[in-house]
């Protein structure tokens, strides 16, 4: 009699999860990125936002949460938001603007504090674009300290150790617009390497150098299609 009530709490478990399987669990996205994703109360205590819920006006016409690009991208994706991990003024690099050590707000730093996902959005090298971070070069091995002060091999970095962090998390890079053309072929190249999925941002409305409204959606739209969604 125990075995019979036994197996048939274990057969009904069976079914429970290949219920919850076929109705398919929404799916884990988490963010790493910089100013361009944040929203002031929705990113970890200490990270600096750009974006508040008060009047700006000369800056962006953003003001609520809900017209940022990943919130509305997670709500229209059929997404769960596991950790939106983003900081205004963020390099991928260590170095930051005027030869600053950003080491503390790197996106290198950061992305040990982020569980694996299923998803991983990358947005990120608008900072070291605009800093004039050294290019470097195309290092995969043997990296030191100084290296990561360089962008090519800190941004070689970060998409191995996400690999490595997150096996099974599909990983995609999200490449700003109106970036130095050296940036952008950086970007591109080293995703291919690591056979990492890019996507390559195009005509976005932005103010005082980040995205509008408008362009908080266009970017929805962009990633999104990209990702498979609407």
């Amino acid at each position: 009699m125990i075995k019979r009530i036994l197996f048939t709490v274990l057969l009904a478990a069976a079914a429970a999860t290949s219920m919850h399987a076929a109705g398919g669990a929404k799916p884990v996205v988490s963010i790493l990125g910089d100013s361009y994703s944040t929203f002031d109360g929705y990113i970890p205590e200490g990270n600096e936002p750009w974006y508040f819920a008060r009047e700006r006006e000369e800056l962006t016409d953003v003001r609520d949460v809900r017209q940022t690009w990943w919130w509305q991208l997670v709500a229209e994706g059929g997404y769960i938001l596991g950790v939106n991990d983003s900081y205004s003024g963020a390099t991928i690099s260590y170095t930051g603007y005027n030869g600053d050590d950003y080491r503390a707000r790197s996106f290198n730093t950061r992305l040990a504090r982020i569980a694996p996902p299923d998803v991983l959005l990358i947005f990120g090298a608008t900072n070291d674009s605009w800093c004039g971070a050294p290019l470097g070069e195309y290092v995969y091995d043997n990296l030191t300290l100084g290296h990561m002060y360089e962008f090519r091999p800190a941004l070689g970095r970060l998409l191995s150790e996400a690999q490595a962090r997150m096996p099974g998390t599909r990983i995609v890079y999200i490449i700003n617009s109106e970036l130095k053309p050296e940036i952008t072929e950086s970007i591109c190249t080293e995703c291919r390497h690591f056979g990492v999925e890019y996507v390559l941002l195009h005509d976005i409305d932005k103010r005082a150098g980040h995205p509008t409204v408008k362009g908080m959606e266009q970017i929805k739209d962009q990633v999104l299609k990209a990702l498979g969604g609407k």
